[in-house]
């Protein structure tokens, strides 16, 4: 499995869409392995509310999105 990430300019300056990366990094190091899909290429795409969320909010989406395809 394959996991990208996608931050554009709207979303703030180079240090907001780092940190964006960085929790994206994370959720994909602890959720994808689990709950990913074995040959696909996964690719995440920031949001501009994504930097204010909670991290165990964005944990939960991500592992609902993953387990909908899943069916």
């Amino acid at each position: 499995m394959r996991v990208g990430f996608t931050v554009t300019k709207k979303i703030g300056g180079a240090v907001v869409r780092n940190r964006m990366k960085r929790r994206f990094r994370a959720l994909a190091r602890e959720i994808v392995p689990a709950k990913g899909l074995p040959g696909a290429d996964h690719v995440m795409i920031g949001r501009a509310k994504g930097i204010e969320r909670e991290f165990a909010l964005l944990r939960s989406e991500l592992a609902g999105a993953l387990d909908k395809l899943r069916k």
